[in-house]
């Protein structure tokens, strides 16, 4: 079995690894004070006085560091004593590399925003795209192709847009779009716009036109999306939260491009508009759905890690569901290729074309039965029953027949927002969001260039943070100088994810507005399902406890039992007797 990650008892093991590490973190959460490492003191404290302790502190106000710690002769003597705290500090970063870079996180990993066990979960339901079923990058560039045709074919746009080809890692999901102004950015947690992502078309805007535009890098409530990603009701700002959306987003960019590279002047709310349409049509008119099933083959990945997820709960006596948009032959099809031919005997109630959000909010729509040709039948149902197929429908009527309600339901899915929201909300089901994205996004954190970038970058911050308060002229010239080392390197980390937008989850130090969503909606994320394969149906899932800023950090607690770097054997032993 594989281990999971952070390797906690690495360090237990290492003792003076450990103690660096302790005070390494001590050190950047200071402010007035100095911790230093008692490097002769025994690895257990015990009541022997002051020296055994693992990490000591010295109380130095800050206003007496210039006259205690520091020769004020001159300017020259302040300099360098500025960078030779400077170059202790990154000696001391240096040293912990090694440590640091063994804490991996396996990419396999489940994480919990919320306390929840599997013990508790009587029937788990499912979305089907993206969630059951994942698809290659071959499908966003046929769902780019055939809406740009549409574009130039039907909406009489220029064929010079048949020259822009399907871009895969120009945007990521969770950004939103300016309807009126035409700009595409990322938004943090704050509604503060991350300067240098906001594009116009393929080129970025330039800071200064940025806050001009919108008065500072703030956007107000009033504007943001509402609370589905939608611009509706008054929002000028769109949210693509959808993996759809990837090739959305990279066609309303490749054609305001085309139209600013050749001076067009358009209005921008129709374009946004245009291609929303196109690439509806590309799902309403079915023209994706007939693509994939002729060639299932190169569009459907991932199939047996989704067969071994529904067999192991089938096999614990666990009650299924299936909720989609999609239509049944699609899902038919597609099912038939990942489990086989009797997949529909895993699920007790399989729902298609449920039209959600509607389906969780709207208490008219009734259910539908369909017939395995797609023949709607007219009869009222009584009883949501196995081995039927059912569409539309509402959640307060799947409620009434089945009675699974509240916590004892998982409910699995991509979308944030039109998947989990209200379920969570409303209806105290608990939930679980597949990040596809948060795999690729790891193994980018566990290489050794983003943990030592990060490791500086954050001692760095702690650096100045402290010593901001030398405002002598020879003093600021050091710590402008450490001011531009940082913002480079923030550039840095941004860049290794994503040279446009960054990453998914973070606009440098902040959550991203994304990531705010999913630790509101989502008790458990995952890159994928099969990820349930590392763990029995009587876990725990346990959120890290993450010090608020006025609380003083206590390593190893920040560390994520669920991903400690434990042989897989030992970690089920051990969660099975909490």
């Amino acid at each position: 079995m594989p281990t999971l990650s952070l390797p906690l008892s690495n360090l237990l093991r290492n003792k003076e690894s450990f103690k660096r590490l302790i005070a390494h973190f001590k050190y950047l959460h200071t402010r007035r004070g100095i911790w230093t490492v008692n490097t002769s003191s025994p690895w257990i404290s015990s009541s022997r006085g002051p020296k055994s302790a693992l990490v000591s502190w010295r109380q130095v106000p800050v206003g007496q560091l210039t006259a205690g710690d520091m020769c004020t002769s001159s300017s020259e003597d302040k300099t360098s004593w500025l960078w030779s705290i400077y170059n202790e500090t990154k000696q001391q970063t240096q040293d912990l590399i090694p440590v640091i870079s063994n804490n991996f996180v396996n990419p396999d990993t489940i994480f919990a925003n919320n306390q929840m066990s599997l013990q508790d979960i009587e029937i788990y339901g499912f979305d089907y795209d993206y969630t059951l079923a994942f698809y290659s990058s071959h499908l966003h560039t046929l769902i780019f192709n055939i809406a740009r045709d549409i574009l130039i074919d039907e909406h009489r746009y220029p064929e010079g847009l048949k020259e822009y080809d399907y871009m895969p890692n120009f945007v990521i999901r969770g950004l939103h779009y300016d309807v009126q102004k035409a700009l595409l950015m990322k938004i943090d947690a704050f509604h503060y716009i991350q300067l240098g992502t906001v594009y116009r078309g393929l080129n970025p805007v330039p800071e200064k036109e940025v806050i001009a535009m919108y008065e500072g890098s703030h956007v107000p409530l009033e504007i943001m999306s509402d609370f589905y990603g939608k611009s509706s009701h008054g929002h000028t700002m769109k949210q693509f939260m959808d993996i759809f959306s990837l090739p959305e987003m990279t066609l309303l960019s490749c054609v305001n491009d085309y139209f600013l590279k050749h001076n067009i002047d358009y209005e921008p709310v129709h374009l946004y508009k245009d291609v929303k349409e196109a690439i509806g049509d590309v799902h309403v008119r079915g023209i994706m759905y007939r693509a994939v099933e002729a060639d299932i083959e190169k569009y459907i990945c991932y199939g047996e890690q989704t067969h071994a997820v529904l067999r192991k709960l089938s096999k614990n006596g666990k009650k299924m569901f299936l909720i989609t948009n999609s239509p049944f032959d699609f899902v038919d099809r597609g099912m038939n290729y990942i489990v086989g031919k009797d997949w529909r005997d895993l699920f007790d109630v399989v729902i298609v074309q449920a039209d959600k959000p509607g389906f969780f909010n709207d208490r008219r729509k009734p259910f539908r039965r369909v017939t395995d040709k797609g023949v709607l039948l007219w009869d009222r149902i009584h009883h949501l029953e196995k081995g039927q197929i059912y569409k539309q429908g509402n959640l307060y009527e799947f409620l009434r027949l089945t009675g699974w309600r509240g916590s004892k339901v998982l409910y699995f899915g991509d979308h944030i927002y039109s998947d989990l929201a209200d379920l969570t909300l409303k209806h105290g089901w608990r939930t679980g969001a597949i990040i596809p994205e948060l795999r690729k996004e790891i193994k980018i954190m566990n290489t050794e260039e983003y943990v030592h970038t990060m490791t500086w970058l954050q001692a760095l911050t702690g650096l100045l943070e402290q010593m901001q308060v030398h405002r002598d002229p020879a003093s600021q010239t050091v710590i402008q100088q450490w001011i531009n080392e940082r913002e480079e390197m923030r550039l840095r980390t941004k860049d290794i994810f994503n040279a446009q937008f960054g990453s998914l989850f973070r606009t440098y130090h902040n959550p991203t507005y994304f990531s705010r969503r999913l630790s509101r909606f989502a008790d458990i994320y995952m890159p994928s399902l099969s990820c349930l394969l590392n763990y029995d149906l009587q876990h725990t899932f346990y959120p890290r406890r993450t010090p608020l800023q006025h609380e003083s950090p206590i390593w190893p607690e920040q560390t994520s039992t669920g991903a400690m770097n434990i042989p897989f054997q030992s970690h089920r032993t051990t969660t099975g007797s909490d």
